[in-house]
């Protein structure tokens, strides 16, 4: 008799306790996905990742508003000219973050992030040093590389790879450092380029991310062992490992999966376009230093909404959720649109910052509700280089709008249409009362 008071086996019993399938009674195993316990060495990892994500979007994504106007600054370029080539690096990147599982199984995790900081370090030293605008384009192309690494995409197959029952919630983390970026390499960047100059400013920032980013990655990233995150998020864990029945193919087939990726897409346009115009929108209205400062707010205010967001949000309806979000950026913007004196501008910067982290974690946390565990990072992989397809479109057309009308006013009211837009699509489709656990597409 066996320890369930079953026959026992009679052939090579030896052999199947190797097998990568464990019995459900031991799937409590702490030592193995035990996610609930802080010396799990997936917070770590998710640690690792939030301070990856500080430095990311940091410079990949809030500072491309110092960057246009420090450009505009030295070398006279127009708007449209910066904005483009800010467009062509989320468009590239974008082609590149649909092959971020593949780069990761490839390569490992360590190698794969690795190359990502070098990347950025490279890139952000070369824009100060830029002359021509070739070589403008140059540094952001080295970028996208360090941006498809260390941005969304990345993060959210990272730790889908270490997180199933718990993934909601490490995503959520790590990604507040996305907003905590612009808090602490904002500020930073304008201070070292006003004491210093943009080529030393850019230079000794950039080194700074190599130092601290380098041994962090060294020390903590790592493969997870076997059978860890196979889980789906609101299912008792489960070790045996099922091929994903999802593809890429049958994604783009599925009406479900479009009412997630096409009105974040739509809303990105509009916060992509306005955050890398923030500064060059506000500065001739409220000065640079509290043009800073209102940066600073939108940036505070985003963590804010997703902390508050992520300690309720398994308990909401994230589709509606995301609708008022979307909404209330869209208010923003309009006031934004009409404002001439800082204090009406403060308070919509705010307002707009506050579901501007939730519009990057939205879309994983829906996902990972809707569709099955094993299939979570090549979709949300796909979902997130369709938005960022997309968004690339916001900085070049804000950039050609402004130039053609003389001021933001035009383009802030088409940003607000977009997330209008945006709200009305994300609530065509209702998430299931059950995770998807089949095949099926709907």
């Amino acid at each position: 008799m066996d320890a369930h008071g079953g026959p026992k086996p009679s052939k090579a019993p030896l052999e199947r306790q190797p097998a990568p399938v464990v019995p459900a009674s031991d799937a409590s195993t702490p030592i193995a996905v035990d996610e609930t316990s802080p010396r799990y060495a997936g917070w770590r990892v998710t640690l690792v990742c939030f301070i990856i994500a500080v430095f990311s979007w940091g410079f990949g994504f809030y500072g491309h508003g110092i960057y246009l106007a420090e450009l505009q600054r030295l070398n006279g370029w127009p708007a449209s000219l910066i904005s483009g080539a800010t467009t062509l690096y989320y468009l590239f990147s974008a082609m590149l973050v649909v092959f971020v599982s593949d780069a990761i199984r490839r390569l490992g995790l360590r190698r794969f992030i690795l190359l990502g900081i070098a990347c950025f370090v490279l890139s952000t030293i070369l824009l100060g040093t830029v002359r021509t605008p070739w070589q403008l384009f140059a540094a952001y192309l080295v970028m996208s590389f360090g941006w498809a690494a260390m941005s969304v995409g990345a993060i959210t197959n990272i730790l889908g790879l270490w997180f199933g029952r718990r993934r909601g919630l490490a995503i959520s983390l790590a990604l507040t450092g996305a907003s905590s970026g612009g808090i602490v390499v904002i500020p930073a960047l304008v201070m070292l380029i006003g004491a210093y100059g943009f080529a030393t400013g850019m230079a000794f920032a950039s080194c700074v991310m190599a130092v601290v980013l380098v041994p962090l990655t060294l020390a903590c990233i790592k493969a997870p062992p076997s059978g860890v995150a196979r889980a789906s998020p609101a299912s008792p864990a489960r070790l045996a490992n099922p091929p994903a029945s999802w593809t890429r193919a049958l994604a783009l087939r599925s009406f479900r999966f479009w009412t997630i990726t096409v009105p974040f897409a739509l809303a990105l346009v509009a916060q992509v376009g306005f955050l890398v115009h923030q500064i060059a929108f506000l500065e001739p209205v409220i000065g640079r230093s509290q043009a800073a400062t209102a940066v600073a707010v939108t940036v505070t205010m985003s963590i804010i909404g997703r902390v508050g967001f992520g300690l309720i949000i398994d308990r909401l309806n994230q589709r509606l959720a995301s609708a008022i979000s979307l909404v209330s950026q869209a208010a923003a913007l309009l006031v934004m649109a009409r404002a001439t004196h800082a204090m009406p501008l403060f308070l919509a910067c705010a307002v707009f910052g506050f579901s501007v982290g939730n519009m990057v974690t939205f879309p994983a946390l829906i996902m990972q509700r809707e569709f099955e565990a094993a299939s979570f990072g090549l979709l949300i992989a796909l979902s997130t280089a369709i938005g960022q397809f997309t968004y690339a479109l916001g900085p070049g057309l804000i950039g050609v709008i402004r130039d053609a009308t003389g001021g933001y006013t035009i383009a802030l009211v088409l940003c607000a249409v977009l997330e209008l837009i945006a709200a009305g699509v994300v609530l065509l489709r209702r998430p299931p009362a059950k995770p998807i656990s089949g095949s099926r597409l709907t």
